[in-house]
């Protein structure tokens, strides 16, 4: 997998940074693994150069230890007693800045061939079976200088994971048999990228970039990049080898384990399985070229994007600021620049109506060189006004230059970073050693954990050289629209460009100001102690219900809250489903300015829609929430809407419902799903027709409407004890003043499957083709989705080994286990850039009949490990606050409101027998539903005809119901 580096995310109201990859549905089997504990040798000892403690949060109770083994490899062993996952990642400091000029792509194509096979372990598969059957997962990624093997796995087969994992680095055997077949992989994963718009953007950036800098280049290789040297040259096996011995050794490697065995145990299995990785005395490769010719500044570019979008960048060439870390001289340049509050840069453009969306940062470094970079979404107006926009930016930045840049705002920034270092969450083992491997491999060996929160002090020389840095003369300015049109044609995502001559001086609009003290800093963080086991209620009426769990388990003095406002007429019309909709996109662009503070504070909040109406979620510290939730409920109630607000929310929801078509294929199918089986639910398109219908007093009345007929469901979760949750529970009460039942609000309901077999088309301008297959349970009873869960999980791996390894299909392959809310199913999906979509079925078909095959001889010896997997992952703790939130806060959605639906499910699936597995597969097979789409294919129109015609899955068994 190729990672981008230069990513943008765009959001309505603050939200921190989330990083996610496309997993498979499927839940993997566990076996017990074969690989005894060893012990201790001096052999083993004299591997170890040395070591040392980290520094880490006052809070957090796991060990720490960095070894550095004698061939130069720097190891962080993090234990974690409670961990009931274990996870490693290698991160080698090499990517695609050192593929040769005539091979692009190679560092990336390595990364594939080293998953292929090792001396101990020549199967192909042999790496991906063994941490599958043992409930794991990994994956890789390549960026211009790193490249990222991660894996996690159930703990006790950690020893036998770590013995394949090292072999990647020892003893690869680079399989000739497959080295076609992976090109073809690397391939398809670039066309199934070659339409996002960061890719795109950044396709364009490298032919205005200097091009002796490495980082310039293509980094994720296709069939012609890759493709065979001429006869008499080394061949491209010879060259990949060539690669891994030039560029690999354990000087430049760094590795991070999670795990819940102790460290000395830890640093036995590491130094046995990775001291003989080669020393040959590399070091990272460092790139002198400057990423940017001065002498060509500054540039004017406007670009084609495919999406509905307008965007505006500017880019200004300055130093990388990672070797500054200690002191972070460009954050309260960041910070200020991409400031959302009153009087700030953003607020400024939004109330002219020329922006709705703007951040600002260092980001593309490469050692010596970044591009500090301001991003903003435009308006239509605002795209008229771009020389008017950048006036702006340059009088914010003037603005700093004269009394920005004091003290009193570093040491506010610093404060806040302290309390981030001292309660952060963990997050997942493997989100955590990917992280932590980065790390090792770019700052000092204590400062692994403090890094990204350590500022020691103003350095004032340093954070000049950035703010002079920001001038007219030193920026390459980007637009990027869908009316761009040129002959010249960016080379390999392929995207129009063309280069303006500078425009007349723009007008700079008036209003700036500098934000003061931030009034939401929290001031009382202790820790309470209690822990409930599950959310009990606080508050039961027939209008309103509360609950509340008080947990202590993740060291934080936060409280996650969920507020679901609930009317029933938000389902009865597409009409209703998008006023729910403008309803709170409206509160939260309301509350953007003024809550800003508080979410650099460490208080979130945001309104998202559903099919019942929307839900109000408030996040962070205990100390200060109070407020919050009365200021968000105040302005829900009682705030005007302006035409200028309405007009821009809504512009928002139609430049988002525009987009879906460009939007990846494989969401665009799960959405078709989610259309015809689940009712009530609306197309894109129809919700963009009736989104042209209102205006402001369309929304007012609505407001009015909506907030006079609610129920109410609430939940908090968090460091906080059931006093101050009933006394906040009274309060949104209190305010809300529900007089609906829930009988009253309609609910979600899954339909049954045709008997039929039907093909839907998705609405896509895509030009890859896919099939999602989609296999349904006989009813929604926890017995049927224990049993459809097995069987899921009994199809991944081999479904994935056979379309996609063996029949190289294309990159997005998959199987699992995919419920929509309680009806069970499973979902198979295939994306490929070559294969159509008829083919990818009859393939399908042919993999379900010899599944079928398979079945009827399968023991129940073999099917155990399966149900072992499933009851393990479904067993294993929440790794965050938010996330277990969630999990319980989803549980009130259901007409059952169970907290332990998940436990409940890890008994009944170690309870399946053979004989359920074999009676479920006939029934699953004669109710499936395809989502299919080769380019060019016009969306079914008989959808919303197709989900009429059908019944609700039924809640109970009906032995009848059986083929």
């Amino acid at each position: 997998m190729l990672r981008s580096s230069s990513l943008m995310h765009w959001r309505a109201l603050p939200q921190r940074a989330l990083l996610g990859f496309f997993v498979s549905l499927g839940i993997a089997s566990c076996a017990l693994a074969d690989d005894s504990d060893t012990t201790a040798t001096g052999a083993t000892k004299d591997a170890i150069k040395d070591t040392i403690t980290p520094i880490i949060s006052p809070y957090d109770s796991r060990d720490y230890r960095v070894l550095t083994l004698e061939n130069g490899l720097n190891v962080l062993i993090v234990s974690d007693p409670e961990a009931d996952k274990a996870a490693a990642s290698m991160n080698v400091r090499v990517g695609s800045a050192q593929d040769p000029d005539d091979l692009k792509g190679l560092a990336h194509f390595l990364e594939h061939m080293l998953f292929l096979g090792t001396e101990p372990y020549p199967e192909s598969d042999g790496y991906q079976r063994y941490i599958s059957d043992n409930a794991g997962s990994h994956n890789a990624f390549t960026a211009q200088q790193d490249t990222n093997y991660f894996f996690d796995i159930e703990p006790s087969a950690l020893p036998g994971a770590l013995d394949r994992f090292s072999e990647f680095f020892l003893s690869p055997l680079f399989n000739a048999d497959h080295l076609a077949s992976e090109r073809n992989i690397v391939h398809s994963e670039y066309m199934a990228r070659i339409r996002d718009e960061s890719r795109r953007e950044n396709d364009v950036l490298n032919q205005l970039l200097d091009p002796d800098n490495a980082t310039t280049g293509f980094a994720v290789g296709s069939r012609e990049t890759l493709a065979s040297p001429p006869e008499g040259e080394a061949t491209l096996r010879e060259r990949v080898i060539d690669f891994y011995h030039q560029h690999y050794d354990a000087n430049v490697m760094n590795l991070a384990i999670v795990a819940p065995q102790p460290l000395d145990t830890l640093e036995e299995w590491v130094a046995e399985r990775f001291a003989d990785i080669p020393d040959n005395d590399l070091s990272v490769p460092t790139i002198d070229a400057p990423l940017v010719d001065a002498d060509t500044l500054p540039r004017y570019i406007e670009r084609q994007s495919l999406q509905d979008r307008r965007q505006l960048r500017f880019y200004f060439p300055v130093p990388d600021p990672t070797d500054d870390y200690r002191t972070k001289p460009s954050q309260l340049i960041s910070h200020l620049l991409g400031d959302e509050g009153d009087g700030s840069l953003l607020a400024v453009l939004r109330d002219a109506g020329l922006a709705d969306g703007l951040s600002a940062g260092v980001g593309r470094g490469d050692g010596n060189d970044a591009l500090f970079t301001v991003s903003i979404s435009l308006t239509p107006a605002g795209a008229e006004r771009l020389d008017d926009i950048q006036a702006t930016l340059f009088a914010a930045v003037e603005q700093l230059r004269n009394d920005g840049l004091n003290a009193w705002r570093y040491d506010e920034q610093k404060s806040l970073n302290e309390q981030g270092f001292r309660f952060q969450q963990h997050g997942a083992p493997q989100q955590e050693a990917t992280q932590l491997s980065m790390s090792l491999s770019r700052y000092p060996v204590e400062d692994v954990q403090y890094a990204a929160y350590r500022m020691d002090g103003l350095d004032a020389e340093r954070q000049q050289a950035y703010l002079d840095a920001l001038t007219p003369d030193n920026m390459l300015r980007f637009y990027s629209a869908t009316d761009i049109e040129s002959e010249t044609v960016s080379p390999w995502f392929n995207t129009q460009w063309k280069e303006q001559e500078p425009g007349t001086a723009g007008q700079a609009l008036s209003g700036l100001a500098l934000p003061a003290p931030n009034p939401f800093i929290a001031s009382d963080l202790t820790l309470l102690e209690g822990q409930d086991e599950q959310p009990s209620a606080l508050v039961e009426t027939p209008t309103f219900s509360a609950w509340h769990m008080q947990d202590a388990r993740f060291n934080t003095p936060s409280v996650e809250w969920r507020v679901s406002l609930q009317n029933p007429t938000t389902s009865y019309s597409a009409e209703e489903a998008v006023l729910t909709q403008l309803l709170a996109g409206w509160l939260n662009d309301s509350l953007n300015e003024s809550l800003y503070p508080a979410w650099l504070a460490g208080q979130a909040f945001s309104a998202y829609p559903h099919a019942r109406g929307m839900t109000l979620s408030f996040s962070g510290w205990r100390d200060g929430q109070t407020p919050l939730i009365e200021q968000a409920l105040d302005q829900l109630e009682n705030a005007s809407i302006s035409d200028s607000a309405f007009e821009r929310v809504r512009y928002q929801l139609q430049r988002e419902l525009r987009n879906a078509p460009q939007g990846a294929l494989y969401g665009q199918a799960s959405s078709t799903l989610g259309e015809a089986l689940l009712t009530p639910q609306w197309s894109n398109a129809q919700l963009l027709t009736a989104s042209q219908r209102f205006d402001r007093r369309h929304l007012e009345d609505f407001r009015e409407r909506f907030l006079s007929d609610l129920y109410v469901d609430a939940m908090a979760v968090g460091n906080t004890d059931a006093a101050l949750a009933r006394e906040q529970a009274q309060l949104i009460r209190d305010r809300l003043q529900p007089r609906l039942t829930r009988d009253d609000i309609a609910t979600l309901t899954p339909l049954a499957v045709s008997d039929e077999p039907s093909v839907l088309h998705p609405d896509s301008s895509r030009d890859e083709s896919l099939v999602l297959r989609y296999l349904q349970g006989r009813d929604q009873t926890p017995e049927e989705q224990a049993a459809t869960m097995v069987i899921a999980q009994w199809l991944e791996t081999p479904f994935y080994q056979q379309l996609r390894t063996e029949q190289q299909l294309g990159y997005i392959v998959n199987a699992g286990y995919s419920p929509l809310l309680n009806a069970p199913g499973i979902a198979m999906m295939v994306q490929s850039p070559d294969t159509d979509s008829d083919t990818i079925a009859e393939r399908m078909d042919a993999f379900l009949e010899e599944a079928g095959q398979r079945l009827a001889q399968l023991s129940d010896d073999e099917l155990a490990p399966h149900r072992q997997a499933i009851s393990t992952q479904l067993r294993q703790r929440d790794t965050s606050l938010s996330g277990m939130a969630n999990r319980y806060w989803q549980a009130t959605a259901l007409e059952d409101v169970r907290f332990d639906r998940r436990s409940q499910l890890a008994d009944l699936v170690l309870n399946v027998s053979l004989d359920d597995i074999k009676t479920l597969w006939p029934s699953l097979r004669a109710h499936t539903l395809d989502v299919r789409f080769n380019p060019g294919d016009k969306p079914s129109s008989n959808i919303e005809a197709y989900r009429a015609a059908l019944s609700a899955l039924p809640t109970v068994h009906n032995e009848q119901s059986n083929p």
